[in-house]
């Protein structure tokens, strides 16, 4: 019996070994322990401007139609994460965006009036502060939530601009609120991040330049903007 327990006791550590062998190493293993830690981010954006319309624009033939669209743009960054729970971090994301919203409008007359379509480049100092919301580690892998507000100040904006033949002036300076969701792979020197995030402005980006036509069809104008980034951290 003695035996045979021992020839079972063998042939079980036989096949199991293979398998704690294969077991994946946990990269990083005192990486939660830090009070704080430091990255970079770089990504890509899509940018648009949310529009509401004057009363003028439905009474009068001016403009038949004024529309926004979607327009891509990058991102630029530094990452600063400071510890507050076993589950809660403080982010601050410094970063450069390069956005352009496009909005496409034609006049009411003539009846054969072209599409006009006119960009707007932006150039945000974009300085959001974010909770970040973390699950437990399971391995090398992790899901996070954020959620937080930003502030952002165009450093491209036309408000003081004397050019004759702008189509459209907006205010630099924009504030609003940001959420997302967020992966992290622990790797043995760097955490791997992909992210998404919504970003809404708040602050009505409209420059009330009443020499511009298209100003008096446009009561109010909000920035927003979703965002594909990829973090480094370590």
């Amino acid at each position: 019996m003695r035996r045979g327990n021992i020839l079972i006791i063998t042939v079980l550590l036989f096949f199991a070994y293979p398998a704690l062998a294969q077991r994946p190493l946990l990269n990083m293993p005192e990486h939660d322990d830090k009070p704080y830690y430091f990255g970079i981010t770089f990504g890509l954006n899509y940018s648009v401007y949310q529009i509401s319309y004057t009363q003028s624009f439905a009474t009068t033939d001016t403009f038949k139609r004024i529309q926004p669209h979607w327009q891509p743009g990058f991102n630029l960054g530094l990452i600063g994460n400071l510890k507050l729970t076993n589950f809660i971090d403080l982010r601050f994301v410094p970063s450069l965006a390069f956005a352009e919203k496009n909005i496409q409008y034609e006049y009411g007359y003539p009846k054969d009036s072209i599409v006009n379509q006119n960009s707007i480049e932006s150039i945000y100092m974009h300085l959001p502060l974010q909770l970040k919301f973390k699950s437990d580690r399971i391995k090398n892998f992790r899901f996070y939530g954020l959620l937080g507000g930003k502030f952002d100040y165009d450093l491209a904006a036309n408000a003081r601009s004397h050019k004759p033949n702008e189509f459209l002036k907006v205010s630099p300076i924009d504030a609003g609120y940001e959420f997302g969701v967020g992966f992290e792979f622990f790797n043995p020197s760097f955490i791997f991040s992909p992210e998404i995030k919504l970003s809404q402005g708040l602050t009505n980006q409209l420059y009330p330049d009443h020499s511009i036509q298209l100003t008096n069809a446009i009561n109010t104008l909000h920035t927003r903007m979703i965002v594909f980034s990829i973090h480094l951290e370590g």
